[in-house]
């Protein structure tokens, strides 16, 4: 869907963000090359949406697009330099769903992402699954919960480490259905699936593309999405909210943001820019061949999602007592 909006050059208040308070749109802009900060590693999801979206942003914006790998603590070494940044429309922030954790997670973060950051539009989500091993009798989200409560703190579930949002995802569920399962943490998918895989722990939150293979082959068992709605790469499978967890939902997402203050004109053109980009066919056929789904959203619907997000995993957090390693 193709979003549209205005913006005045007055001060913009957008759900307890000041996205601008500028004078008119700066003539020339972009006169140089712009940069868009990704505050994890290359390979990564939001590196992923990042170089996608650089090349035809360039086109439009008729000058460059630099993707900036800035990688550490829990995302907030990039994070910290664009909201740091002058807020001129030249350094853009590739944002994660850490935004909406890491107040809760860490005592000291270098930056209020709800202050010092102006929302553009949220670029895609992600869907995980709830998969299982075959040897668990479970084969609904039902029946693991009613098995989860025969057996409190027996089942083992497996996560990309701890605060990750496979992790999250998974506490999201214990904390809804009222059940309790033993988290055992690795340094990454990887290690987790491969214990998964060989039965030594018994579930997992993971990713669509992680987990499909070995779904399809009968070595997992899913139960289902995690999404609101079901995700077109596996069709037949449930929502766990539509499973037994009513309101369930638990996503990864990205998006784009620029120190707050940049002038609302800028960020018109770039919410312009990056949605004509995200709806292109060739570009939401890229995104879906990830198992992503395409948002493109206003900014306002931006900044709303970052602060629900900000205070529903802030419940999780406490409610698990979730500690950073």
């Amino acid at each position: 869907m193709r979003v549209s909006w205005t913006v005045t050059a007055a001060t913009l208040i957008v759900v307890g963000m000041v996205v601008a308070a500028a004078p008119r749109h700066p003539q020339g802009y972009p006169s140089h090359a712009r940069r868009i900060v990704v505050p994890s590693s290359a390979g990564s999801g939001a590196d992923f949406s990042g170089r996608l979206i650089a090349q035809p942003l360039s086109e439009r914006l008729g000058q460059q697009v630099v993707i900036e790998n800035r990688a550490g603590a829990a995302t907030m070494i990039g994070t910290e330099l664009v909201a740091k940044a002058p807020p001129d429309g030249y350094t853009l922030l590739l944002g994660v769903g850490t935004l909406a954790t890491t107040p809760s997670m860490y005592k000291k973060v270098p930056y209020d992402a709800q202050r010092d950051l102006a929302p553009i539009t949220q670029l895609a989500s992600v869907a995980n699954v709830l998969v299982v091993h075959p040897s668990l009798p479970a084969k609904s989200v039902k029946e693991l919960v009613a098995l989860a409560k025969a057996r409190p703190s027996e089942i083992a579930f497996a996560s990309s480490g701890t605060g990750t949002n496979p992790h999250l995802s998974m506490e999201l569920f214990l904390y809804m259905t009222g059940t309790k399962m033993l988290h055992v943490p690795y340094k990454g998918p990887t290690p987790g699936m491969i214990d998964l895989l060989a039965g030594r722990v018994s579930a997992m939150a993971t990713s669509i593309t992680a987990s499909f293979p070995h779904v399809r082959s009968g070595r997992l068992r899913v139960l289902g999405v995690t999404t609101a709605k079901r995700a077109a790469a596996m069709p037949d499978v449930p929502t766990i909210a539509e499973a037994g967890v009513p309101g369930y939902e638990a996503v990864q997402w990205w998006g784009l943001l620029v120190p707050a203050g940049t002038p609302a004109e800028i960020i018109a053109r770039l919410h312009r820019d990056a949605v004509s980009v995200l709806t292109a066919p060739d570009i939401r056929d890229r995104f879906a061949r990830e198992g992503m789904t395409v948002v493109a959203g206003a900014p306002q619907e931006f900044a709303a999602y970052i602060r629900t997000e900000t205070l529903k995993w802030a419940k999780i957090v406490k409610s698990a007592g979730i500690q950073p390693e």
